[in-house]
This record gives C-alpha cells, structure tokens and sequence, in this order.
C-alpha cells in the first residue's frame, strides 16, 4: 500500500499526517514551538524552531505508522502563507527571524506606499491589497534593518521564501529552492495573471530577483529529500499555502464552490475557475490552485475574530470553563433578548478591512447574563460570514446562479448550534465532513495525485464524505430582522473611529 505524508506546517504548531491511498489517516504527530513578541504588533519565529520541529513530526508519523522511507511515496507541505524566511544560500542560516504573518512592523511603510498612489497597480497585479499582512515589505524592512543584508542579497548570497519554500530547501538538502504559485501570488511581488514575478514590484519594493525561488504548479515533482533525513530518500510532490490547502481538501474543484474554515479567525474563499475576478468589496483575488500550468483562481475573504471569540469567553470574561460549554449556554439564552456582539478586537477584517475600530456590545439590558453573550459571540461568527457570503456573490455575479453549499471546516465547527445558525443566517446548507483535517488532506492530495496516489480532481471530488448536512430553518422575517441588527451594529462600531 502507498502512503502520503503531509507535512502541515503553522502558526503555532508543526504537524505530519499520514495518510493510506484511501485518503485514511495512518498516524500522525505534532509539536508547538515558541511565538516571539520582541515589540508591540510584532511576531516571529525562529526558522530553524520550525525546521526542527517539521522534521521530528516527520519522524515521529513515520514511526507510530511503521514506515520507512521506501514506504511513502510523497511528501505533500501545506504552510503559513505570507510568513518570510531570508537565509544565507549557502549554509542555510535565516539572517533574522521569520517574520509572521500577523506581524505589523511594516504599516507605515504600507501607508507611505497607498500614499504614493501604487495601491491600483498593486492590486491590479497581485490582487491583493497594500497591508503588512504580506511577504513583500517584510522582505524590504529585513534587506533594510538588518546589517549588511541588503548588499549581500544584490550579491545573490541569500535567499528569501515563505515557509513553504524554506522547508523545501532544508529537506532537499538545499538542491531545491522553490514556490508553488498559490503561495507566490501571497507575496506582494507576483503577477497572477501572467504567472511569474514582476519587475516593476520588485523595484517598486527594492527586492533582489536574486532571492526569489522557482514557481511551480501546485502539484508536481519538487525534488527528493536529502537520504540522511529519513534513512532514504523520499519524493516532494505537493506544495500550496494552508488556507488553498484545504480548498483543495474540501474538493472544491467546481466555480461556485465555498469553503470557510473556522479556527482562531475564519479564512472563506470563492472558487472563480479561470477568471481572476476583480473585487469591488475589499476581498481579496488570489490563485486557489494551479495544476498543469493553468491557474485557477478564488476570490479570498478573512475575519479576525471567529474562535477567538470563544477564548474571549473563557478566558476573558470566565463564563465558561471549556470551549465547548458555550453550545450548553447559548441553549439557556433568552430568546426575546437581541444582543449583538461586533467583535472588532484587532480591528474589522473582510469586507470592512478597518484596524483602528474596536468590538462592541449593543443591545444589553437588565436581564443580560452569561448565555446571551455566549449567544451573540456564537451568532458573531455567523454575521460575519454573512458578511463575506454576501461581497462574494456581489463580486461575482455567476455565484448567485452556482448551487449554492458552504463546505465548513476547522475547530470551531465541531458547534452544531453555530452551523445551524450559520445555515439559518445564510439561508443556503452548510456541509461539514467526516475528515476535518483537510489542510493536511489538501497537501497530501497535491503529492498523491503527482505521485499516481490519488485520482484526478472530479474522481477525487466523488471520494469527499459528508458527515452532517445543516439545512436552513429560519423563517425570512427572523433572518431578515437579524442580519438588520447586525448591520446597524457594525454601523454602531465604524462611527466610533476617530
């Protein structure tokens, strides 16, 4: 029997999985490594905290399943998208610590940028907007703040890559410095539509093309691992960025097709086919998947705040003791109550993008305990999704005419009363399935289907399980009352920005 291995690299943890070619899972393994906070709004990682612990989990996988190297067939690596590793192209040490994702030390450069008036041409090329968010001007401020960087990389002695593309580099033993182009088009420097880097970003940002990796599909042949790191070597045959991960993972292969994945914020994407749609509502055109040379292309919609807002009531008001208390409370809440939770933490996400607003409760009274606000923060997830359903179809006309099924996944969707409401808000099923690990299934199935593995794409659709289907059954006046509600709130809370 063939096994995949899928390495699932993130914020928090490093992951293996492997995975039989029934798409079952075999063993799996994983570790936590530290988050570094050297000043407000920054993040980093040491790269070589994710190197090390990548590689046991591998070990570790490999171990409790009893396989040896010969046994796998392909590695798939799915990862922190916009995270960015500079390392010396020789002996491989990182120059700085990784800078992540939600690193925010790059904002004035941001807005000197949308100041000077690049944001159309950016935006017209990436698809993205100017935010520190991605890879771009965190490379910049690296070359510009750390001593000698700059010049060393105009001399070709470093690299740079998202993390992706630095664990590529350390498991071939340096053979193979290389993207795929989903993570690519996260970078601020890559042109979606033509598939390649682009000289006017690069000089616009100041980065060396020096630096930058290969772009391959996302599924394809990567190189092999060096033979010391798995007593043999083992293929790399799959790479894309976590949240096209599980795109790929929830088989959405179709136009029309929707994943939203719930963990500490909530990432949803649109799949558009072979149309990179423009967004007139702040969402984000980003390439789902590219196979065979031809992109396919999703519109991209992220809130800050989904799971979180759960910690927020364990932790932070201490009404509940453990996560999953909240489907207990929010069955005591009163029903005649209407009490609305903007959760604006850090800020608005999609389709709002506002950082400098902060959350909100409206409509409070005498008799607000513990299970109206579990109620509203459970129900927040759900506006909010609402929120990013409601830009996509606005942005994307042929959505509104697709079969309309939201395909869930991630932590938070183990709450049955926050799908139903979730199908209720949106009036259309909410599908979760059997497998929830479908940012690892995502990568494995990239390497497997290079690797002979797994089929091709709609064969593999056919092999997605669905463990429980949530039909809408809210009466159109209730839902249209509610969402109501929640627009006049999140009205409330951008009125508050000084």
């Amino acid at each position: 029997m063939p096994y995949v291995l899928a390495i699932d690299q993130g914020t928090t943890s490093s992951r293996a999985i492997v995975f039989r070619d029934d798409m079952s899972i075999a063993a799996q393994a994983q570790l936590e490594f530290p988050q570094h906070f050297p000043a407000s709004g920054w993040v980093e990682h040491e790269p070589d905290d994710i190197w090390s612990s990548t590689l046991a989990t591998c070990r570790e996988a490999m171990r409790i399943a009893g396989l040896a190297a010969r046994d796998i067939a392909a590695i798939g690596i799915t990862n922190q998208r916009e995270t960015t590793v500079v390392w010396d192209r020789v002996t491989g040490r990182a120059v700085h610590r990784a800078i992540v994702w939600q690193d925010r030390r790059t904002a004035e450069m941001c807005a000197r940028l949308a100041a000077e008036g690049h944001e159309p041409m950016i935006a017209a090329k990436t698809g993205l907007i100017i935010d520190p968010y991605f890879s771009g001007t965190k490379i910049a401020w690296i070359l510009d703040f750390v001593p000698g960087a700059r010049a060393r990389a105009e001399r070709g002695e470093l690299l740079f890559g998202t993390v992706d593309c630095y664990l590529l580099w350390r498991l071939t033993g340096g053979a193979v410095h290389a993207t795929d182009a989903t993570n690519a088009s996260r970078t601020l420097l890559f042109d979606i539509h033509r598939g390649e880097w682009d000289d006017d970003l690069l000089k616009l940002l100041r980065v060396p093309r020096a630096m930058l990796p290969q772009v391959y599909d996302s599924s394809g042949d990567f190189g092999v691992t060096a033979s010391d790191l798995f007593d043999g070597p083992i293929a790399i045959r799959g790479i894309a960025g976590d949240q096209q991960a599980a795109t790929i993972g929830q088989a959405c292969f179709t136009p029309g097709m929707i994943k939203s994945t719930y963990g500490t914020g909530c990432f949803a994407l649109l799949n558009t086919g072979a149309t990179a749609v423009t967004s007139r509502n702040k969402l984000l055109t980003t390439i789902a998947y590219q196979l065979k040379g031809q992109r396919t292309y999703a519109l991209e919609g992220s809130i800050f705040v989904a799971g979180s807002a759960v910690q927020w009531l364990r932790d932070g008001l201490k009404v509940i003791k453990h996560a999953h208390d909240a489907d207990v409370l929010v069955e005591q809440a009163d029903s005649a109550q209407s009490v609305y939770l903007v959760p604006a933490f850090v800020g608005l996400g999609a389709p709002y993008w506002n950082p400098r607003v902060r959350g909100a409760l409206f409509g409070l009274t005498r008799n607000t305990g513990p299970a109206e606000l579990a109620h509203a923060a459970l129900e927040s997830v759900c506006y909010q999704t609402h929120d990013l359903w409601t830009a996509m179809r606005a942005d994307w006309p042929d959505a509104a005419s697709a079969h309309a099924v939201l395909r869930v996944d991630g932590g938070m969707t183990v709450s049955d009363w926050t799908m139903q409401r979730l199908a209720d808000l949106l009036d259309v099923p909410v599908d979760r399935p059997v497998i929830q690990e479908t940012t690892a299934v995502g990568a494995a199935y990239l390497a497997g289907l290079a690797a002979g593995v797994y089929p091709e794409p709609q064969r593999f659709a056919d092999l997605w399980r669905l463990e429980r289907r949530f039909k809408p059954a809210m009466s159109e006046a209730t839902r249209t009352r509610k969402l109501h509600g929640w627009a006049q709130a999140v009205k409330g809370v951008l009125a508050t920005e000084s």
